[in-house]
């Protein structure tokens, strides 16, 4: 397929766009992605879609999908670090799950989706343990993907509040587009909750990452919370940004010279309470 630095050429510029999964849309109080289109098509270029297989795609994915408008493909179900996760039966339906849907790419959180077989009933999301031999895997899996379906693949930093192995997660992620020649999904609150976690103010390590690998950023707000002592931030997608992803996404979004896309993260939240982040992000990176 070629080299990254002359695939990312050819990937579609997407701007600015919004998640969902199944059923998001039919929560109560949801965002209704449709009527932010309508109001808003500036805020709504491209649809990130998760998905699961077992599940497929909802009422509101297929009515978007129908209409032609711009889609990315998230998965929610793979572990990208285990060789039997890529089975036929799953690489053929995320092939054609994507291909319906026009998906511009594949992307998701790069962790831990699930312990032992799939399963529904063992839906989770863990980070990778940060060592080199866990990157040089995840690395592998990504490229079987990226080969089996011919989508280029983007891999997330995934969430999370304690983390364990001998790499920092900024040269993990590095190690990992290295070995893997690929791109990646930089989600900004994500990144600001390893920060805090970790000391750290919440740029550190970017200026030594690899920022031309960034295609495509998240960010989304979060709520700061304390239980018996211990401080920490949910990553909840309230419609509240917090000063810390402000930085990171600030930060990324002037020196990524690939950036193709971002998308912010409100699914669950009215659509009256997102229009004002929504610009605020769209003002950043222009």
């Amino acid at each position: 397929m070629g080299r990254f630095a002359d695939r990312v050429r050819s990937l579609p510029r997407l701007g600015l766009g919004v998640s969902t999964e199944y059923g998001a849309g039919d929560a109560p109080g949801a965002l209704d992605v449709a009527a932010l289109r309508a109001a808003h098509p500036e805020f709504a270029g491209f649809l990130e879609l998760g998905v699961e297989v077992a599940k497929g795609l909802d009422a509101h994915a297929a009515r978007w999908i129908a209409a032609g408008l711009p889609t990315t493909y998230h998965f929610l179900d793979v572990n990208l670090d285990e060789p039997d996760d890529l089975d036929p039966a799953w690489l053929a339906a995320v092939t054609r799950l994507a291909h319906d849907a026009g998906a511009a790419w594949l992307c998701g959180d790069a962790g831990w989706w699930h312990f032992g077989a799939r399963d529904r009933s063992h839906m989770l999301l863990l980070p990778p343990v940060l060592t080199a031999s866990a990157a040089d895997a995840l690395a592998d899996g990504i490229v079987a993907l990226r080969e089996a379906t011919g989508f280029e693949v983007l891999p997330e930093t995934p969430p999370g509040q304690v983390f364990v192995g001998d790499l920092d997660l900024l040269p993990f992620f590095a190690r990992v587009c290295e070995r893997a020649d690929t791109g990646l999904l930089l989600d900004c609150a994500h990144l600001a909750i390893y920060q805090r976690v970790m000391g750290r103010a919440p740029t550190d390590g970017l200026d030594a990452f690899p920022l031309d690998r960034v295609v495509e950023l998240h960010v989304a707000g979060g709520t700061e919370g304390e239980v018996d002592g211990y401080r920490f931030v949910e990553d909840d997608h309230v419609p509240r940004l917090l000063p810390a992803t402000w930085d990171i996404y600030r930060h990324v979004a002037a020196r990524a010279p690939n950036l193709k896309a971002v998308v912010f993260e409100c699914e669950r939240n009215p659509l009256a309470a997102c229009v004002a982040p929504f610009a605020q992000v769209a003002e950043v990176w222009r």
